[in-house]
């Protein structure tokens, strides 16, 4: 069965929206109707090669969506079903599973080096980071699946799939903040905004935003932002001045920019916590000498996915979504369909909006 989707055929090349020939699934394998698929940096970063996988290949990993059919063996799921994409499974096996560190898992993107469907003209395909849910339906393995929870709409829910569990993940996971503190966001993006929204939900008493964009304060202030600044070489001394000289508690780094590390890294207080969910280029070159390692006391820690176990978070946020403490709406500045995504690409190389969405 042949469905529409965006494919990138190369390192650099144009995203190209085309049909591709969809299998039955297969044992373990699931067929998903897509509703929603946000449009996240990473997928930014699979097309323009900061982040290898096999190409051609179809993007896409933030989505939400109905099963459609299963293959033999799946009893998790039935047809009629409304899921979750989690591209990122966990095995179980290796030692970061081992350690009950999940979103380390060694195997998680195993599935992106398999071939799973073919152009019309036959070229092979293969996920980009596993679920290629830039397409109006897709096949995964059960283990790409969580169940919606109740009470979530459907389109929306896409955004749980990676925006919203690595921003709340980072602030609540990582950074671990506590009620009170302060919190510095560097980047008002889809992660970015689900930072503050989590950061508000944690009890933080002062929330700053940081973007180069001027236009997206209104944006970073519905999400929970007490203050917003424009990003320039004062950022940190700023910051500091709003803080009784003494710097935030805690910042979370959504750019993934050696210069934007090292200003949250600045921004924080002595013994304060960055934590860096921004993924940059190897070029990108973050330096500090030993004695302001030791004088400042910051801890500087890497975040992946949040640092999430998302069986058990997604509920957890489906909670605060019900209970209108996280607003899934907020972080949506646009919705397109797939003809829509390298426009959506191109702003956010701009620096423009929040999440884009694409809606089947």
């Amino acid at each position: 069965m042949a469905v529409r989707a965006a494919v990138v055929p190369a390192i650099g090349a144009p995203l190209e929206i085309t049909a591709v020939d969809l299998p039955d699934p297969g044992p373990g394998q699931v067929r998903v109707r897509l509703a929603a698929a946000g449009v996240c940096h990473s997928d930014l970063s699979l097309a323009d090669g900061t982040m290898r996988v096999p190409l051609p290949a179809v993007l896409g990993h933030e989505g939400a969506g109905t099963v459609v059919a299963v293959g033999d063996g799946v009893t998790e799921v039935a047809p009629g079903a409304e899921v979750v994409l989690n591209w990122a499974p966990a095995c179980g096996r290796c030692h970061a599973c081992g350690l009950g560190e999940i979103w380390l898992c060694a195997d998680a993107l195993s599935g992106s080096a398999a071939v799973y469907a073919r152009t019309v003209n036959g070229t092979d395909l293969y996920p980009g980071l596993n679920v290629a849910a830039f397409a109006e339906e897709t096949v995964v393995p059960v283990s790409c699946l969580l169940p919606l929870p109740p009470g979530i709409p459907l389109t929306d829910a896409a955004l749980l799939g990676c925006a919203v569990l690595t921003g709340y993940g980072a602030v609540h996971h990582s950074a671990r903040v506590r009620a009170d503190e302060t919190v510095a966001v560097f980047g008002v993006g889809g992660v970015g905004l689900a930072a503050l929204q989590a950061a508000r939900i944690a009890g933080a008493s002062r929330i700053v935003a940081v973007d180069v964009s001027p236009a997206k304060e209104e944006l970073a202030r519905r999400a929970g932002a007490t203050d917003y600044l424009v990003a320039s070489a004062n950022t940190a001394r700023e910051i500091r001045g709003l803080t009784g000289k003494q710097g935030v508690d805690v910042a979370v780094e959504c750019v993934g920019r050696a210069v934007t590390i090292r200003t949250a890294w600045e921004s924080t207080r002595r013994g304060g916590r960055t934590t860096v969910v921004g993924i940059g280029g190897k070029d990108q070159q973050v330096t500090f000498n030993a004695l302001e390692i030791f004088h400042w006391g910051r801890t500087l820690s890497g975040c992946v996915y949040g640092n999430a176990d998302p069986a058990a978070d997604l509920p957890v946020l489906a909670e605060h979504v019900r209970a209108g403490r996280l607003d899934l709406g907020a972080l949506v500045t646009e919705r397109i369909g797939l003809d829509g995504i390298p426009a959506a690409f191109g702003n956010m190389l701009a620096g423009k909006g929040g999440r884009a969405l694409v809606v089947f």
